[in-house]
């Protein structure tokens, strides 16, 4: 790798998580669209011979059997194109990033980082590969690894235009993600919104570039989605940056409000000193750990008590979200778990957040962006049901819920 940079990918001393599950599920995503990509290229090449009838003399013929490819972190598995000739001209498809016989290769556990954050995003895909592969990826031709990357454009935007109102949306999650690396000198902020449906499949709804969270940018996010058929979602979950609650309420004015409990925890402890900390934070967790709203009250009133004198700017941390970060006890208490953070987006974008130490040189925005994109969709396919998804129903109805317990209505009581 030398001369390339590299991005570190951090606690790889752990050999089967969730994140090496989404690599390889990742590479065997990545090895698949580069051997479609070289099979494209081939009969592009060949486009201008023709049979006795006119047609492409060259065409598809299916896969070869799978085979995996044993790696660093595992086996993966690929299906390397065939190629025939209708006119009887000897043709074949060699791939330069899987050739035949290939079953073992270099260290895909160091390769990775540099693939999704840097491979896809520049012309150096090839050296990206050959870490991958070994030196036989360095027949991969610049057109071909245009190709590749022009589809992972066309699959971003393609998923941008997709219609909403198939799904009736409960819930929703935002925030403003930033990658840690610096392209085009400023840092990207991608907006993330996941939302949840009736039946509790959860999915990312938007995964735009954002100018710092601003106003204006999660206003084009929300009338984005407002116009491919978003439904007023029932609550929607965010931390406290302003500008998100200021578009949402002009957007979707009906939609209640949950103050994300992790961002606040994590502001409330940063204006107090170290020594202190531990013992706030449990303090913290007896306000959204409470059984009962009147229960989370007092613990609040408690924390204001014993660190107002000493440490106001906490406690005016927490005290000008207190409404919003209640909203949760009007919900069904099988749903609070979700409710309370941003969880849903932050543990997917951990990858990114966390596991990235540092990067060399730029990239372009478009091209990170395409990476969230395709690490969220590689997430997402492992997503379980939101816990207690048959409640969604009763909330979609506007039935009343206090403490999380739902309120039996006079005719019911009757019945």
């Amino acid at each position: 790798m030398g001369k390339h940079n590299v991005v570190e990918l951090l606690g790889r001393e752990t050999s089967r998580d969730e994140l090496t599950e989404l690599i390889r599920d990742g590479a065997r995503k990545l090895i698949g669209e580069a051997l479609e990509a070289e099979v494209g290229e081939l009969l592009s090449s060949l486009c201008g011979r023709r049979d006795a009838s006119g047609r492409a003399a060259v065409v598809r013929n299916g896969y070869q059997p799978e085979r995996d490819i044993q790696t660093g972190i595992g086996p993966v598995t690929v299906k390397v194109p065939k190629v025939r000739s209708r006119n009887g001209e000897p043709v074949s498809f060699r791939s330069a990033l899987v050739p035949p016989y290939v079953r073992k290769t270099a260290s895909l556990e160091a390769a990775l980082p540099w693939l999704y954050l840097k491979g896809i995003s520049t012309g150096e895909m090839a050296p990206a590969l050959e870490v991958l592969v070994g030196s036989e990826a360095k027949g991969l031709s610049a057109s071909t690894v245009s190709r590749l990357k022009q589809q992972w454009r066309e699959d971003y935007e393609g998923w941008c235009h997709r219609r909403l109102d198939k799904d009736r949306w409960v819930y929703i999650w935002a925030d403003g993600i930033y990658s840690g690396l610096r392209a085009e000198r400023q840092r990207l902020c991608a907006l993330v919104v996941v939302g949840v449906n009736e039946r509790g499949d959860k999915h990312f709804l938007a995964i735009e570039d954002g100018i710092r969270e601003s106003t204006q940018s999660w206003r084009e996010v929300l009338l984005d989605l407002q116009s491919r058929g978003l439904n007023p979602p029932e609550l929607a979950v965010g931390d406290g940056a302003l500008g998100f609650w200021a578009a949402l309420e002009e957007v979707f004015p009906a939609t209640r409000q949950q103050r994300c409990w992790m961002h606040k925890t994590g502001n409330v402890l940063n204006a107090l000193p170290k020594s202190v900390q531990p013992k706030a934070k449990s303090a913290l967790h007896d306000i959204w750990q409470a059984a009962t709203r009147e229960d989370a009250e007092r613990a609040f009133d408690r924390f204001i008590v014993t660190y107002e004198p000493k440490y106001p700017k906490a406690t005016v941390c927490l005290v000008k979200d207190r409404d919003t970060l209640m909203t949760f006890y009007d919900f069904p208490a099988v749903h609070w778990q979700h409710l309370r953070t941003t969880n849903p987006i932050e543990s997917t974008f951990a990858t990114i957040r966390h596991r990235t130490t540092r990067t060399k040189g730029c990239v372009t925005r478009d091209s990170l962006l395409h990476m969230m994109f395709k690490l969220g969709q590689c997430a997402e396919k492992n997503w379980r049901k939101l816990r207690g998804f048959a409640y969604l129903a009763k909330v979609v109805e506007g039935v009343e819920f206090i403490n999380g317990e739902e309120i039996e209505q006079p005719d019911q009581v009757a019945a």
